[in-house]
């Protein structure tokens, strides 16, 4: 994270009160649950992750979506097919359905249903729109503590859609980056990840705690990726936290970028184009641009800063973004961006490089072009850094918009609130809290555009209990944020039932089983990782039989906390073909599959 707000931390000790990474058995094979995404007016992106009962072959899988929880009413339905060249990952783009309207959805494979999601499209872009909900999320560690945040919006029920902005995961080694010994999340793998398979297993295990299953289950998500998803402060060509000896960097951002689209239910602009720009736009009131500020154009952080030429976009976004500004008929033009826009200073210098001030011409350009061409009610959001602003957003006697950062899920800000020395040489910054995890309600409707902060109680413990800290807003026209001490209160329209959390034909959660959730890489060479999940303490045996049944490895793991884990087996002696791999718990669970050998 970036140096003005890098801590450093003790290492974890053996601590684990209870688990919250462990899927529930009756998602079966459906471990990772489902999510939904990037809502249009007439179709949105469904989504989920069949675990195979043999990773060697491909799977078929159905999905239907519906206007009721019971998948009475079908709407659309359809198969698919998904293998290894994906993860098993499952994406489609559900068309024909209709404007403003929530849907539920589900997948069957191998024999058995998935968890039914619930999802809403967005209002037909020529429709009058009296107001519009959004949750503001952004930097989840895991390692770092609980996601009460996302408990806590699930909870709430009374928003259209989440809005990622980025560090969705976090790259790093186990205890590399701002590790809970209070908790009993570990990074897995548990170095810092490089490949294709690191990206994925890391995606799986972040797929598998509950509190985000919820909130992918109940709600599509807008996302956009960071820096943590591929490196820490990446840009086009590189990144902080890669050097020379781990391999090239075009591989690694090859490899970050697609898991992100195989693992997140975004819509593709083309097959292979990981081009994660793009807007959605919310009938009259609302046009949401999300922009990529990390590995579409960004020049290296710190380098000939005063360069007129210098861009954080790349000068083909610069030019979309500038057009779909111009050309926005929505009253409030909302931009979805990663790393603070406005200038924060200390004794008249620059403190965060990554961010826009490290790009001041390009940021320059925009706010002159906002003005210039009187793009009324330009609103940035943010997240990154870990802690919660909201500026006016100045150009010299104009006020261009104005900016709200939303606070981390998990990830450390400031152990104490510096802000107010903040705002002294910075009036521009009309709130600051260095400190606190949560979240960013976003309401906006024709007189005004609200935030409203609110802050979890505790990272240590699974608790989704909350409070709200402050509010600031705009009115229509004025762009010049204003403290109301009301927080926005939602409408009866986004009073529907969540959906149910196990799936169809299910009796409940069992006390204790096994799942067996993936092997990587496959086919595999030398060795191979076996990625499992389990709900009792003690040792896991690893055998390996040849298709005549003759076991050939046989290796005991000892497993203290509960959650998803990782095990290396040494594969290299096997000659090249197919083999079964079967796992067996102290309580006598077995799960098997298939797995081939170079």
């Amino acid at each position: 994270m970036k140096s003005l707000l890098l801590l450093l931390f003790l290492c974890p000790t053996l601590n684990f009160a209870q688990t919250s990474i462990t899927p529930l058995d009756c998602v079966e094979p459906f471990y990772h649950n489902v999510a939904s995404g990037d809502p249009l007016s007439d179709r949105v992106i469904i989504w989920t992750r069949v675990t195979p009962d043999d990773f060697t072959v491909p799977v078929d899988v159905s999905y239907a979506v519906a206007l009721d929880s019971n998948m009475t009413n079908v709407i659309t339905q359809g198969t698919v097919t998904t293998d290894a060249s994906v993860d098993y990952t499952v994406k489609v783009d559900a068309t024909g359905l209709q404007a403003d309207t929530y849907y539920f959805y589900e997948f069957q494979a191998l024999g058995k249903y998935s968890p039914r999601g619930r999802t809403k499209t967005a209002p037909l872009e020529t429709s009058s729109v009296d107001s519009l909900r959004f949750a503001v999320v952004s930097c989840a560690n895991l390692e770092a503590g609980y996601f009460n945040a996302y408990e806590a919006l699930a909870q709430r029920n009374d928003f259209e859609a989440v809005l990622m902005l980025g560090d969705y995961i976090y790259e790093h080694e186990e205890g590399g980056y701002a590790p809970n010994s209070n908790v009993d999340r570990v990074f897995e793998p548990t170095h810092e990840i490089l490949t294709l398979d690191d990206y994925r297993l890391r995606y799986s295990v972040y797929h598998m705690d509950q509190a985000l299953q919820k909130l992918h289950q109940n709600f599509p998500w807008v996302c956009v990726w960071d820096d943590h998803e591929s490196a820490n402060d990446s840009y086009q060509d590189g990144a902080e936290n890669h050097n020379a000896g781990e391999g090239q960097w075009a591989d690694r951002k090859l490899a970050a970028q697609t898991a992100f689209f195989e693992w997140l239910p975004i819509r593709p602009k083309a097959p292979s184009n990981f081009e994660i720009f793009r807007k959605f736009n919310y009938g009259n009131l609302v046009d949401l641009i999300m922009v990529d500020t990390r590995l579409h154009g960004r020049e290296e952080q710190g380098v000939n800063e005063s360069d007129p030429n210098r861009t954080m976009l790349g000068t083909d976004q610069y030019a979309w973004l500038e057009s779909e500004l111009d050309n926005s008929g929505a009253q409030w033009k909302v931009l979805g961006n990663q790393v603070v826009f406005a200038p924060v200073e200390i004794l008249g210098t620059p403190i965060n490089n990554d961010a826009w001030d490290g790009y001041p011409a390009e940021r320059q350009s925009l706010m002159d072009f906002v003005v210039l061409n009187n793009i009324e009610n330009f609103t940035v959001l943010t997240g990154d850094i870990h802690t919660s602003w909201a500026f006016n957003l100045e150009n010299g006697s104009a006020n261009a918009g104005v900016e709200f950062v939303t606070p981390s899920i998990t990830s450390p800000g400031l152990p104490i609130n510096a802000g107010p020395l903040l705002q002294i040489e910075n009036p521009h910054i009309k709130y600051v809290e260095l400190t606190s995890h949560g979240f960013i309600i976003l309401d906006v409707n024709s007189q005004r555009i609200q935030s409203d902060w609110y802050f979890v109680n505790t990272l240590d413990a699974i608790d989704a209990s909350n409070s709200w800290n402050k509010s600031l807003f705009s009115v229509d026209g004025a762009m010049n944020l204003q403290e109301t001490t009301i927080p926005s209160v939602a409408t009866e329209a986004y009073d529907v039932d969540l959906a149910p959390q196990c799936p169809r034909g299910t009796t409940g959660v069992k006390e204790n089983y096994l799942g067996l959730i993936g092997v990587y890489p496959n086919p595999v060479s030398n060795k191979l990782t076996v990625h499992f999940a389990w709900s009792n303490h003690g040792e896991h045996i690893i055998e390996v039989y040849d298709l005549n049944g003759r076991i050939l490895l046989n290796e005991t793991s000892k497993t203290v906390p509960l959650h998803s884990a990782n095990k290396a087996i040494d594969v290299s002696s096997l000659n090249a073909g197919i083999y079964l791999l079967n796992l067996t718990d102290s309580k006598g669970n077995v799960s098997s599959t298939k797995f081939i050998k170079e």
